[in-house]
């Protein structure tokens, strides 16, 4: 039987606990809030809990995950003395691959997931099923191949980079829009009237505006010379747009046009229909039956809540070729499309 140790049994590190149970893997689980521990054994995160970081390494598990925001990740790791296979998950990687230098079997990660919410509640074992993951450099040990074995046990798919390229790419793709988010919403609640008027795309945009905000600030400092540079690009492209408002060629058309090429770019090829859902039971259960009946391939499904109640509009995104036959399922079953 394979095993894990994990430190830190929040969302990450709970949900990692949970998904390497589900695959028959025994899971040792350390955290330093007493309350986190007793939620984690009420959910059956671990098969044990143990008393300490010294704890996990003598229960001598294949693999110990640090799953503890990046401050404490470091503090950590600096107390670890082990030759075991070592991972971490925080979200910048510079500073805590160099505190593990120390440690022979040690490799930098980062699961491009989450939610949020927090804490051993939210975990999941399916959190990762399809996730990039990334995996720091490449460095075809034994302790690498054990830690690229418990990612894709997870459903994780591996992404090689090195801590310099991760740490520039998530300023702009996680840390700056959690930035923006926190920028838009702050300017909304400055202007009477707007938040009652939020709808899906403000929405969507600020949805990570609702995460954490403690470790987002350490993400942000530690990770400080590449989140500016992404503020500073982002200052250039917003210039570039505002110059583009103000003339009369096609410049801001196609400035869109790009943007909207690159964001279709970014999943395959689909198709949406959408649906109107009332606000009673029953109706996510019409559409399950659609989908059962039609047996289209669904790519991606979202669900946009009306602000003051009432239902909202279910989005479900579907290979090209399928809309036809899912519309006519859904309204079989008495659901009302919307255009």
């Amino acid at each position: 039987m394979s095993s894990a140790g994990i430190i830190g049994l929040g969302l990450i590190g709970g949900s990692i606990g949970a998904g390497l149970r589900g695959s028959g893997w025994e899971v040792v689980g350390y955290d330093a809030e007493a309350s986190v521990i007793v939620e984690a054994e009420q959910l059956g995160l671990a098969d044990r809990f143990v008393a300490s970081i010294e704890d996990v390494v003598v229960a001598n598990p294949d693999v110990i995950v640090v799953a503890v925001p990046p401050k404490a990740t470091i503090e950590c790791l600096h107390r670890l003395n082990t030759d075991l296979p070592v991972m971490d998950v925080a979200g910048v990687k510079g500073a805590v691959v160099s505190s593990a230098s120390h440690l022979s079997g040690f490799v930098g990660t980062h699961p491009m997931a989450g939610r949020e919410t927090s804490g051993p509640g939210a975990a999941s074992a399916a959190l990762f099923r399809g996730a990039s993951w990334v995996v720091v450099g490449n460095q075809a040990t034994s302790a690498e191949a054990a830690v690229v074995n418990l990612i894709e046990v997870l459903g994780g798919v591996v992404v090689r980079m090195s801590a310099s390229d991760h740490d520039v790419a998530v300023a702009k793709i996680s840390h700056l829009p959690q930035l923006v988010a926190g920028a838009l919403l702050a300017g909304a609640d400055d202007t009477e009237g707007a938040l009652e008027l939020a709808a899906g795309s403000f929405r969507d945009l600020t949805r990570v505006g609702a995460s954490q905000p403690i470790p987002w600030v350490e993400l942000f400092r530690a990770n400080a010379d590449a989140v500016l540079d992404a503020v500073g690009a982002l200052k250039s492209q917003l210039a570039l747009l505002e110059a583009a408002i103000l003339t009369d060629d096609d410049t801001l058309l196609g400035m869109l046009v790009h943007a909207r090429e690159t964001r279709q770019a970014l999943g395959a090829p689909a198709a949406a229909v959408r649906v109107a859902l009332a606000d009673q039971p029953g109706e996510i259960a019409k559409v399950g039956h659609a989908l059962e009946e039609s047996q289209v391939d669904v790519r991606d499904i979202q669900l946009r809540h009306a602000p003051h109640g009432g239902g909202g509009v279910l989005t479900i995104s579907v290979r090209p070729g399928d809309e036809g036959p899912l519309a006519h399922s859904l309204e079989d079953v008495g659901l009302l499309l919307v255009p």
